[in-house]
């Protein structure tokens, strides 16, 4: 990477206009960006990675008194050992560069969310986890070790054997512990960078909560996909995947080629996605799939991170954007049903709808899964201020059930509503203290949420 000097937006600029993937809110803010991340956190109040977190988690609050580091130029690979896999990196090293440069060799990242376009500090931030989470759990079981600078202004090197108070809450913490400076992880080694993919079409919710159990008690990576638009006995009919890395018996001689995307051109008319045009691509989708068992092996980015193959495809929601609700219940088609009948019920709609089970809850304070079925649903923004309603009420039935809303994606939230689905907040909150007494680093969704005082 070409020498930059770190810069930062000069007092009396105007400030850019900030959003998540999902476009809304939107937020003026100030961002620094630049190789040096130890320089650039001194005075910021949050870290950003790629900003592709859906809310607002990675925009500044509209009080900001400081930058937002951008961080992806700080990329570098500080050490690789091919005999354990540990990998020590900068914080802004990207998923889609770890594919390029180790798939080939032979080792992918242990956890891996539905897109490449996330750096090892959003990883963390997040606690993320993937289509395995059942088996592999999240992201920060996988870390060693931490370096962040922390709200009062100190460097340091954390883990669980040093201070791990710190690094438990960082994990899943959402940048507000600390900024991420370097993560030492463990990768996974793999006999081939090919999958073999399993996939099925089931009638109803029933079925695919039965067969997506029946897969995750034998397979290393399950994911169901439903239709979220069809009512009555075939509420929920989807269709479920189960994958494993290939052996070489099975895969290709050749490595997986990088996959080529196509950039959407233009913001689609905002309220082109609506209930009846998702309708009739949920219809299409589901009787795409052939009504028998389909075996083959796919290309990785094709069964990881489908959608990167179409760049910028938030723009298909148009410029008022969207939101997308990922939440995790305890495993019954009763609750889903009853959140499902909500959803149409209020006018929901959503093509990108992803269905998984979770295994045991992660380690950090606020990591989000825990032991259950997991849903996500992208819902288009309306101008009436019936989206945000519409979230409100779905996380009113996750309380209730005694579930809980992704960090990561959420934008709708109140603190009263956090505070009844992650129960170690307080004790999140103690460690925040101790290490930014001042309350420095802050985010719009931490204002929002209460974490920011």
């Amino acid at each position: 990477m070409p020498d930059e000097t770190p810069t930062t937006n000069p007092s009396g600029l105007a400030p850019e206009s900030l959003t998540g993937w999902g476009r809304y809110p939107a937020i003026e803010g100030h961002t620094a960006r630049g190789e040096d991340l130890e320089a650039l956190s001194r005075s910021a109040v949050l870290s950003r990675g790629l900003g592709r977190a859906y809310g607002d988690s990675a925009l500044p609050p509209r009080d900001a008194a400081g930058p937002v580091v951008v961080t992806p130029l700080a990329d570098r690979i500080l050490a690789f050992d091919e005999r354990t896999g540990v990998l020590r990196a900068e914080a802004g090293l990207s998923l889609a560069t770890l594919r390029e440069l180790l798939l080939p060799r032979g080792w992918f990242t242990p956890v891996s969310p539905g897109t490449r376009h996330v750096t090892l500090g959003g990883m963390v931030a997040a606690d993320i986890h993937g289509k395995n989470h059942h088996v592999a759990g999240c992201f920060g079981r996988h870390v060693r070790a931490l370096k962040i600078r922390t709200g009062d202004g100190e460097v340091r090197e954390i883990g669980r054997d040093r201070e791990p108070e710190l690094f438990f809450a960082t994990l899943g913490g959402m940048g507000l512990t600390g900024h991420v400076l370097e993560v030492e992880v463990t990768l996974e080694r793999i006999e081939t960078p090919w999958i073999y993919e399993e996939s099925e079409r089931r009638p109803n919710l029933e079925a695919v909560i039965e067969t997506l159990a029946e897969a995750s008690a034998s397979w290393p990576m399950t994911v169901a996909w439903i239709d979220t638009s069809a009512r009555g006995a075939a509420m929920g009919r989807g269709i479920v995947m189960r994958g494993r890395w290939a052996t070489k018996d099975e895969a290709p001689a050749r490595p997986p080629r990088k996959n080529p995307s196509v950039r959407v051109p233009f913001d689609f008319p905002s309220g082109l996605v609506n209930p009846v045009t998702i309708k009739l691509l949920n219809a299409l989708y589901y009787r795409k799939h052939s009504r028998r068992k389909v075996a083959h092996v796919v290309h990785p980015e094709t069964y990881f991170w489908q959608l990167d193959l179409l760049d910028e495809w938030n723009r298909g929601f148009g410029r008022r954007g969207f939101t997308q609700f990922q939440c995790v219940l305890p495993s019954s088609a009763a609750l889903y049903r009853e959140l499902l009948e909500l959803f149409q019920r209020m006018g929901g709609c959503s093509f990108v709808t992803v269905f998984k089970d979770c295994g045991e809850a992660g380690e950090g304070m606020l990591s989000f899964p825990q032991r259950g079925t997991s849903l996500a649903v992208d819902i288009p923004m309306r101008k009436d201020g019936a989206t945000q309603a519409l979230v409100s009420a779905m996380i009113d039935v996750v309380i209730a059930n005694g579930g809980r809303v992704y960090l990561a994606k959420d934008a709708v939230a109140t603190a009263a509503q956090f505070r009844r689905m992650y129960p170690r907040w307080e004790e999140w909150m103690q460690v925040r203290r101790k290490y930014d007494p001042h309350g420095r680093l802050r985010s719009a969704q931490g204002v929002r949420l209460g974490l920011c005082e």
